[in-house]
């Protein structure tokens, strides 16, 4: 059997494993894994009734609902398809030189524009909270406060944290260079020894840190400094360091 498998055939049956761990991967990030392991499970089955022991009667029956199930599985992994057609298009623009380009300018805007909200913010001892989401999706949170949906403004962020805004209580969502959501509730760290002179925000900051990738921008309302909560600590950003910070968070 395995004299017979020629290299066109190991091509394929590593594209196959290829696109199998990607799935894996996009799948383990958005909570849906056991999703994957039962499908991975009923293909497997399929394949072995179907062409390792050339059942009639069970592969009739697979095949059945193979052809329905391509429908379904489109429905039940949708947002985890339009991820991966994202991810996809964004490696192919990188390696175009125009899309280098405007990844770059769109880059430079994303960080002007929340370098600024943050110094406006300091100035004004706005208190504001904004996490930068890293790998893992954390809808558990974004989805506690109100849908935005926008291209990160600072005129957006301030006026989000504006303190007669009924969004200002709570925290902000930034995701691949767009603001997802505000208001949002954060799990507040009992673990992580805080300096006295941060607050609730910072505790929520840190709360959130400890346990996900993301990163998280504080301005205190009482002293208007700048921290960055990033895995178990918590620290000043001092203004001259805050552009070279938030190239390093957003590249």
């Amino acid at each position: 059997m395995f004299s017979s498998i020629t290299f066109k055939d190991i091509i394929d049956i590593l594209l196959v494993a290829l696109m199998a761990f990607y799935a894996y991967h996009l799948l383990r990030k958005s909570g849906a894994v056991n999703l994957f392991w039962g499908l991975l499970f009923f293909v497997a089955a399929w394949f072995l009734t179907s062409y390792v022991f050339h059942l009639q009667l069970t592969g009739a029956l697979f095949n059945q609902i193979v052809s329905v199930g391509a429908i379904a599985i489109i429905v039940i992994f949708q947002s985890e398809i339009r991820a991966f057609f994202y991810s996809v298009g964004a490696h192919v623009g990188q390696g175009i030189p125009f899309g280098k380009l405007r990844q770059q300018q769109d880059l430079e805007h994303t960080i002007h524009e929340l370098q600024t909200a943050l110094l406006h913010m300091s100035a004004s001892r706005t208190g504001a909270l904004i996490v930068i989401t890293g790998q893992q999706k954390l809808d558990e949170y974004v989805n506690t406060g109100e849908t935005i949906d926008a291209t990160i403004s600072a005129r957006l962020l301030e006026n989000i944290f504006f303190k007669n805004s009924p969004l200002h209580d709570g925290a902000v969502f930034i995701t691949h260079s767009r603001i997802r959501s505000a208001a949002c509730i954060l799990p507040v760290s009992s673990f992580i020894q805080l300096p006295q002179q941060f607050g609730l925000r910072h505790r929520a900051a840190a709360g959130i840190a400890e346990t996900t990738d993301a990163t998280v921008l504080v301005v205190s309302e009482e002293t208007g400094t700048i921290a960055l909560a990033q895995r178990n600590s918590v620290r000043i950003v001092p203004e001259q360091e805050l552009y070279a910070t938030l190239k390093e968070l957003l590249k």
